[in-house]
């Protein structure tokens, strides 16, 4: 029996499976590799005798990585097994970070950089989009939100962990242990569990009836007319700006801090980013599904919100600027969730995989010039410049957002 929601009375239908699929590798894999990269640069950098930048570069030749290699994985995950090449990639990262135990010089943190951000232009970038778009039909926005929310709820739990080990018993086994949890508990159960289609498991994607099956299969814009559109590069200009918003979080602080505040304080209003991205991920997916145009209002206003707070943080107080912080948040969620949701309003699902993978290329591309740039751009021009340049970057975004949903492309 296929139905849209329940396969038969009492039994859940797989894509629920799926989600939790999705959310181990954002959890868990991304979580490790991204999330919590920063507790290691100390004790690293201190033992191998670099500086934090020198030793950061690593991370830049991740996203240099991911954004060359996006264009080919998208390709491979129309072609391919989703649950091999996903399968493989947590392999090939868990052994990475067991390696990266044994790492005696900065150079092979430079070669694991390029290797983690092949894996993770499948694991970070296309594995929750790509399945849950095949999965699903209707709550795509919710169940996107969801899955992109694990990765904040991974750091917020790894973070005190890792920073735990690294004391008790240093940066080499915290890498091996983190590597040993991929490989031990992430692997297999993808492995096990993933499957790349509905009907794999003999059902058809939640929400959808045999009659809108028949009546629009794989509806959506072919992937040769995508790029002759004015929408896909404007989409492309909007992920990029997106992005390029998102690592202002990483120096909020040090702003916080250079407003006499104490680094306590500091810490409560970064702890507020990382709330606000998490609820705002989930939140933000279920607008979306009930209408895209009020999620790109939604993102544009509670970014542009947060960074006024944050700039007027000498006049409105701890309290407020720790409600800015959490209003940023959302538009932090919006970097994932609303390019996502754009992507597959703007374009349908059928070449889906291969239009969202080049989309990505400018989330790579703009994190690899933004988080080590705005930090630069700061020790010359001041933060309270660039958070201008933030909202400035969300109206923009907000406008290409409006213009590319402006009508029904197919």
């Amino acid at each position: 029996m296929k139905q849209g929601i329940i396969k038969s009375k009492g039994v859940i239908h797989y894509g629920y499976v799926i989600v939790f699929c999705c959310c181990l590798i954002m959890g868990i894999n991304v979580g490790l590799v991204i999330s919590c990269a920063g507790i290691f640069y100390q004790p690293i950098s201190q033992e191998l005798g670099v500086s934090v930048g020198k030793l950061g570069i690593y991370m830049s030749l991740n996203y240099l990585f991911s954004s060359l290699a996006l264009s080919v994985a998208g390709r491979m995950m129309e072609k391919y097994s989703a649950r091999l090449l996903l399968t493989v990639s947590s392999v090939v990262m868990g052994a990475c970070l067991v390696g990266m135990s044994f790492f005696d010089s900065v150079w092979e943190f430079y070669v694991a950089g390029g290797v983690l951000g092949i894996t993770l232009a499948f694991l970070l970038y296309l594995s929750f989009p790509i399945l849950v778009n095949r999965w699903f039909k209707t709550r795509v926005g919710f169940f996107i939100g969801v899955c992109s929310a694990a990765s904040g709820i991974g750091g917020v739990l790894f973070n005190p962990l890792g920073a735990y080990l690294i004391t008790e018993y240093g940066w080499r086994m915290t890498y091996g242990i983190f590597g040993a949890i991929i490989l031990l508990v992430v692997t297999p159960l993808i492995g096990l569990l993933l499957r790349d289609y509905p009907k794999d498991k003999g059902m058809q994607p939640y929400g959808e009836t045999p009659v809108a099956q028949a009546v629009k299969p794989n509806e959506g814009i072919e992937y040769a007319r995508a790029l002759r559109m004015p929408e896909f590069y404007g989409l492309l200009l909007f992920a990029f700006l997106m992005i390029s918003v998102s690592p202002l979080n990483l120096f909020v602080p040090d702003y916080v801090t250079g407003l006499s505040f104490s680094l306590k304080e500091a810490a409560f209003v970064a702890s507020a980013v990382m709330i606000g991205a998490t609820i705002g991920k989930v939140a933000l997916g279920a607008i979306n599904d009930y209408n895209n145009k009020f999620g790109v209002l939604a993102t544009f206003v509670s970014g542009a919100v947060g960074l006024a707070l944050l700039l007027g943080g000498h006049w409105v107080g701890l309290w407020l600027t720790i409600v800015g912080g959490f209003f940023f948040g959302w538009a932090y969620a919006g970097v994932s969730v609303q390019t996502l949701m754009l992507v597959r309003t703007v374009f349908g699902s059928k070449n889906y995989a291969q239009i969202y993978s080049n989309i990505s290329i400018a989330f790579a591309c703009g994190g690899a010039l933004t988080a080590g740039g705005w930090g630069l751009l700061a020790d010359h021009i001041g933060y309270s410049v660039i958070l201008c340049l933030g909202i400035l970057f969300l109206t923009l975004s907000a406008g290409i957002g409006f213009y590319a949903l402006r009508k029904k492309l197919y």
